[in-house]
């Protein structure tokens, strides 16, 4: 088991990516604190865990607020005894152009998938520094975040945020025996902030064009959280299939 007795905190942990990782985590040792603003849906996959012998609880938390954020790392470590691993999965998108978004819009895009990765990576930074102990902390970008989109502007400018946040955490917290570490994913599982998932949706890649799953990334996931990453710091781990290594418009790809 990769994570034995590790306690890792995984946001937006009730579908998709958090969900798949939630659950893998929990299958190699951890204990889970499951973190949705959906009750039901962290309660589930809590239970789900817990029904496969594996130990997991849900946390409901909007993880844009700072006092709720600091509230949610104090529950975890109550109920949990300690966090070695924070995954900050959560995020939403507005695709929206630039003269289409509201102010409103673009700052609460930039609250969710910006704003939350540097708020808790900092409360559960401060938890595993009074541990004494190390830890891991893996942000979730997007290729988004590293090429401009026709829509969508608040997302990517918060997705080139959480790529550069990341290089900084890590600089700061590595004398504290902190890596952070930034997941890139392109396209995976359902489009963020839905619920389904489209076994149609268009991809190119050089996988003959399969569609990404959120097992694909969970696997890396478990990887950057384990030892066997001990080295890998502070640069992305692009989880696309190699859709950034292609030169636009290159119609070979995927044959």
């Amino acid at each position: 088991m990769r994570l034995k007795d590790k306690v890792a905190i995984i946001t937006g942990g009730g579908r998709n990516i958090g969900e798949e990782t939630a659950k893998l985590f929990a299958k190699e040792g951890a204990k889970v604190a499951v973190v949705d603003l959906d009750q039901a849906r962290a309660k589930a996959v809590a239970e789900a865990i817990t029904a496969a012998k594996g130990v997991a609880v849900a946390f409901v938390a909007d993880v844009s607020d700072p006092a709720q954020v600091d509230k949610l790392v104090n529950d975890v470590t109550a109920k949990l005894g300690r966090v070695d691993i924070l995954v900050n999965n959560v995020a939403i998108t507005d695709n929206k152009k630039i003269f289409d978004i509201t102010f409103e819009e673009w700052n609460k895009v930039m609250a969710v998938t910006l704003a939350s990765p540097f708020l808790l990576g900092r409360a559960a930074a401060k938890q595993m520094i009074a541990q004494k102990s190390p830890g891991v902390i893996i942000n979730i970008g997007s290729t988004s975040g590293f090429y401009g989109r026709s829509e969508a502007i608040a997302y990517t400018a918060a997705k080139g945020g959480v790529a550069n946040l990341t290089r900084s955490m890590a600089i700061q917290l590595a004398p504290y025996d902190i890596r952070v570490v930034l997941a890139v994913p392109n396209k995976i599982g359902s489009p963020v902030g839905q619920d389904y998932f489209d076994p149609n949706r268009p991809v190119v890649n050089l996988r003959k064009n399969r569609a990404g799953t959120p097992m694909h990334v969970a696997k890396v996931l478990l990887f950057l959280a384990s030892d066997d990453a001990d080295f890998v710091a502070g640069s992305p781990v692009f989880i696309d299939a190699g859709v950034t290594a292609v030169m636009p418009g290159d119609t070979g790809v995927g044959a």
